[in-house]
């Protein structure tokens, strides 16, 4: 069986706001089953970013994520806005969340962060270069307090599981093997 895809019979949204958007599809399998009430959440997209700076330091960032209750160390990243590119995302939440200017910005992958829920994909860059040129500018709702470790720091809190985001971690990942830090 070449063709996997579900039809999808009906939907109906059970929430729409700006962060939380769910609905509701009844779907038909290629078999001919049918599946109620498949919840399925939207989210916009969003970019991440291994972000080198010129002094070849990475900058991580530490914030609150409420939803898990915990204080994590991730990379820098965030939400597109509706009608911006990945990069063009990238490159503001960099400026935003950091204060440092990257030109250098490389697109390494695209994953989705659950495909089996969620619509959204997470665009990863890993950034070179960076110059520190502002302030953070920081939405109402966010405190990140910026950190610079080597690559090699990176490296030993990833093996010591500090990072607790999984695509942080994927992120970081690729991000090494591109700059040839992890042999594949």
């Amino acid at each position: 069986m070449d063709n996997l895809k579900w039809e999808t019979l009906s939907t109906e949204y059970i929430i729409q706001k700006p962060w939380a958007t769910m609905r509701k599809d009844t779907c038909r399998m290629p078999n001919g089953t049918i599946v109620d009430d498949y919840y399925v959440l939207e989210y916009a997209d969003w970019a991440n970013a291994v972000a080198i700076t010129e002094n070849n330091e990475v900058l991580l960032v530490k914030q609150y994520r409420h939803a898990a209750d915990v204080v994590l160390l991730e990379i820098p990243g965030g939400v597109i806005d509706a009608g911006e590119d990945p990069k063009t995302a990238m490159k503001r939440e960099l400026l935003e969340e950091t204060g440092y200017l990257f030109e250098d910005i490389e697109q390494i992958s695209t994953m989705y962060p659950n495909p089996s829920t969620g619509t959204n994909r997470c665009h990863v860059f890993l950034a070179r270069g960076g110059k520190l040129v502002q302030g953070q500018k920081l939405d109402a709702h966010e405190e990140i307090i910026v950190e610079k470790v080597s690559i090699k720091e990176v490296k030993q809190l990833l093996a010591e599981g500090k990072f607790g985001q999984a695509l942080h971690i994927s992120s970081l990942f690729y991000a090494l093997v591109k700059l040839g830090e992890v042999k594949m």
